[in-house]
């Protein structure tokens, strides 16, 4: 009887459920999304984030057991997403996945949220060849790696300050653009022109990055400038990431053995860097691997392959520590 792995995913503001064939196909994906609770805040506010994972996620799951037309006997694993994140979100995340585990008597598998950011691009089609350049972009990690075959990751670099996806997010809020301000600054810099002369943080230097100076550079230029152009500002800033972003990239082409570039995480989804990084790896004769859009951002598909990984490995046991939570006595 074929078997599949139900991948749960709690790591910032969306609820996600997804059930996931040892393939990579998605049979099913389920996701609440927080936006509309967080919008008034200009951001994920973490405890109304937890609080919200804890009334989605049971109909989550049960949803997308649903749609797929199965039960949690089809289910060989849970792989639910350990860490990084948000402690509170996380929390839900794991301890539904530890409750169900125990009921159904199947393991439960811990996976890195960035782990499953670099399956992600292998769902529902196998297309990475390795050995292959990385580049995970985010709203909270930037880094390029080298991975001789899935699963083996060398380290190259990642920034020093603040993720590219902080920056997309924080520029965002400085041209007054709603919650998530990331897609829309792409959006509005469509528009624009690219003539204002903003900083590339350590463009010449090796594969670090560092976009702290460069979101501090727009916000000087606000200040200063009477009427600025906001649709100008975005596209100025999103051409100084993309240069950044691309020459990092060509250089770690350059030093390491590679057939494929990678380019996962959430800001994968912006239009401009897919059309950069295809337009470098056709300069490179390398071949460009990206997510469907669908599943650039944080889902629980990713989870669910990332977790087929281990079991592949024989790790079928529950490698989550007991969460143990102080009890304070009064």
């Amino acid at each position: 009887m074929t078997q599949y792995i139900l991948g749960i995913e709690t790591s910032c503001d969306d609820t996600a459920a997804a059930i996931v064939a040892e393939d990579g196909r998605v049979l099913s994906a389920v996701t609440a999304s927080q936006i509309d609770i967080h919008a008034q805040y200009g951001g994920v506010f973490p405890e109304l984030a937890s609080r919200a994972h804890l009334t989605s996620m049971l109909p989550v799951v049960d949803e997308v057991f649903r749609a797929a037309d199965l039960t949690h006997k089809d289910i060989k694993a849970i792989g639910v997403t350990r860490g990084p994140g948000l402690i509170g979100s996380l929390l839900v995340g794991l301890n539904t996945a530890s409750a169900l585990g125990l009921g159904w008597g199947i393991p439960v598998i811990g996976v890195n949220h960035l782990r499953g950011h670099l399956r992600s691009v292998d769902l529902n089609e196998k297309r990475v060849e390795y050995p292959a350049i990385i580049l995970l972009v985010s709203g909270g990690h930037t880094f390029l790696a080298h991975m001789d075959e899935a699963g083996e990751i060398t380290y190259l670099g990642g920034t020093r300050d603040d993720s590219v996806g902080e920056a997309y997010d924080k520029v965002g809020r400085m041209l007054d653009l709603p919650y998530p301000g990331g897609p829309k600054v792409d959006r509005l810099a469509k528009t624009g022109e690219i003539n204002i002369p903003f900083p590339r943080p350590m463009l010449n230097e090796g594969l670090e990055f560092s976009f702290s100076g460069l979101k501090t550079a727009v916000s000087k230029y606000l200040r200063k400038t009477a009427d600025p152009k906001h649709e100008d500002i975005a596209a100025s800033f999103v051409d100084a990431v993309i240069d950044v972003l691309m020459t990092k990239c060509r250089r770690a082409l350059k030093n390491n053995p590679a057939k494929s570039l990678v380019v996962v995480g959430g800001v994968a989804a912006s239009p401009q860097l897919r059309a950069a990084a295809g337009q470098l790896c056709t300069d490179l004769d390398v071949k460009l691997c990206l997510p469907p859009l669908k599943w650039a951002t944080d889902n629980a598909a990713m989870i669910g392959l990332a977790a087929w990984d281990y079991v592949k490995l024989g790790l079928e046991y529950d490698p989550i520590p007991q969460v143990r939570l102080p009890i304070h006595e009064y």
